[in-house]
């Protein structure tokens, strides 16, 4: 596990670049198992998305990751146009648009993790997908809506990336 958890760990990563906002970082008990994501944008536009089970990196992701992305993606969608950053007529952001500049750590602690790919790299457990997502969706839209400020600053990065995809069409 990391020292200081997985807010520290994302720090870390993020040691060298143009920061929007602290860490966001939450961990809840679900029925299926223990779920901790921290994530943090910056002004890149390299997306760093790391994945555990159990403390052990699933460098291939699996149904944790994603449930992660999904999560981010609606909640992010979500935000944007209740607070009509998104218009009616605006498509929604896709999962590339919200994830570029990203640095997350996803982890998750279940009783029987399966492993699978080829180098059982790749979590295999089908529940943890609605049990990150429906976290993910629970936690983080309730941290943007508590911090409106970087909320926005995270949706214009978020149509800045939708822009430049759009232009180059």
């Amino acid at each position: 596990s990391f020292e200081g958890g997985t807010a520290a760990y994302v720090s870390h990563l993020n040691e060298s670049q143009e920061k929007i906002g602290s860490p966001i970082a939450f961990e809840k008990d679900t029925p299926d198992g223990q779920v901790e994501v921290a994530l943090q944008y910056t002004q890149s536009f390299q997306e760093n998305v790391l994945s555990f089970a159990n403390n052990i990196h699933t460098a291939e992701g699996g149904h944790h990751l994603t449930g992660f992305k999904a999560a981010l993606t609606r909640t992010i969608n979500a935000y944007g146009r209740k607070y009509e950053m998104l218009k009616e007529k605006d498509e929604n952001l896709s999962a590339d648009d919200v994830r570029e500049g990203l640095t997350a750590v996803i982890s998750v602690r279940l009783r029987e993790p399966q492993f699978e790919g080829q180098t059982k790299g790749k979590l295999g457990n089908a529940e943890m997908k609605p049990a990150v997502e429906t976290v993910v969706n629970e936690m983080l839209s309730q941290y943007l809506e508590e911090h409106p400020g970087e909320g926005k600053e995270i949706v214009n990065k978020c149509l800045l990336a939708a822009r430049a995809r759009m232009a180059a069409r």
